[in-house]
């Protein structure tokens, strides 16, 4: 799972209205690229922002913005965005998070990449910055549960798991099935939302209180190497988390 400390950030106006949100946006966002159509260039003179101008087609930019940058806002409809992106997509593992602003500033959308490329939580916080309403749709988000793909993310803990693993155990999360969660190691401040912990995630400190048969899946934070004969065992029910060493509870 790629982990951006200090993401490249790329605003996009191709129309009147988005080139004058991002005008008023972008002092307050100064490490933020600006990607606009040479017919609203004026709107951004004086500003210290990088400006990078384009003529023709944004359709022609995708390739490099989506090279260059790790968040990509888009201040123009969904549907277009949904159309431009569409040719370059690979995975969430490697696309960068693709946010839309619609044109009164009134909804932050991530489209791409929520959770692994950063796409939530950089909505959130472009939210806060033009008083707007971030529109999640990610399951986890909406139900405040644990985000299995970035659990221990802000812990710098690597997440050790089969990618069928991953969707079977986020799937078992989000539908309020019982999920054991065992911590044999790292920081405890691992549950960042400012809501309790949900009903369905039962701790406990080691494997061999857990009861299998009674849970769904289990997550696992630990530093023992796991054999085959437990990840066959499991099938697709477990999800392992490395912390870094000396990190402990």
């Amino acid at each position: 799972m790629k982990t951006i400390r200090n993401p490249r950030i790329s605003m996009v106006a191709i129309t009147k209205h988005g080139a004058a949100q991002v005008a008023k946006l972008a002092p307050r966002l100064p490490e933020a690229d600006i990607v606009v159509s040479e017919k609203f260039a004026e709107t951004m003179y004086g500003l210290s922002n990088k400006i990078n101008v384009y003529s023709g087609a944004l359709r022609a930019q995708l390739a490099s913005l989506f090279e260059h940058y790790d968040q990509i806002v888009f201040f123009v409809s969904l549907g277009a965005v949904v159309r431009l992106i569409a040719p370059h997509l690979k995975s969430k593992d490697e696309d960068p998070g693709v946010l839309v602003v619609d044109d009164a500033a009134e909804f932050v959308i991530p489209v791409l990449s929520g959770h692994v490329g950063g796409a939530n939580a950089y909505a959130v916080q472009l939210a806060e910055l033009l008083q707007a309403t971030p529109v999640l749709t990610t399951a986890s988000d909406v139900g405040r549960t644990i985000a299995v793909d970035i659990l221990g993310h802000e812990l710098n803990w690597y997440i050790e798991a089969p990618k069928i693993n991953i969707t079977r155990v986020s799937a078992h999360v989000v539908n309020e099935e019982p999920i054991a969660f065992v911590q044999e190691c790292g920081a405890t401040n691992w549950w960042t939302r400012q809501t309790p912990l949900p009903k369905n995630i039962h701790l406990f400190d080691n494997l061999d209180a857990v009861n299998l048969e009674q849970h769904k899946a289990v997550l696992w934070v630990t530093r023992r190497e796991i054999p085959d004969t437990l990840w066959h065992a499991l099938e697709e029910r477990l999800v392992v988390y490395r912390p870094p060493e000396g990190q402990n509870p």
